[in-house]
């Protein structure tokens, strides 16, 4: 059966996208820590991360380092994070945090509501920024 990451990948659900490569996708998580909070996804449905064969582990991370640039330049933040905690979802996933303090980096801490025209303005901005980093 197919991961929620997966359909999402395919178009089944729709995603504030962010990036896409031929093997990765990164998309604004819809419950965010922070204002640009993002998901890096490999395109291969592998639920452990330290499953995924070596070349697809380095991609994923060259990948969701360039999207991290991306977000850094559009979003005021002290850094991009990373988490990589790999419960919530069958499906490997880094999670790129702009944060101003390191208490917005804690998983279990309140979502914020981010309304649907913010989401896409910032799913534009970094977006475009990316393809601008090519």
């Amino acid at each position: 059966m197919s991961s929620i990451f997966s359909k999402i990948i395919q178009g089944e659900i729709p995603s504030y996208k962010i990036a896409e490569t031929e093997d990765f996708y990164a998309f604004l998580d819809i419950n965010p820590l922070a204002k640009g909070h993002t998901l890096c996804v490999p395109k291969k449905e592998v639920d452990y991360i330290f499953d995924l064969d070596d070349d697809t582990l380095s991609g994923l991370h060259l990948f969701s380092k360039r999207v991290a640039k991306a977000l850094e330049t559009c979003i005021t933040c002290k850094r991009v994070g990373v988490l990589v905690i790999g419960t919530e979802v069958p499906h490997t996933h880094v999670h790129l945090i702009p944060f101003q303090h390191e208490a917005q980096m804690a998983i279990t801490s309140l979502k914020l509501k981010v309304e649907k025209e913010e989401m896409e303005e910032i799913a534009k901005k970094v977006s475009d920024k990316f393809l601008e980093m090519n």
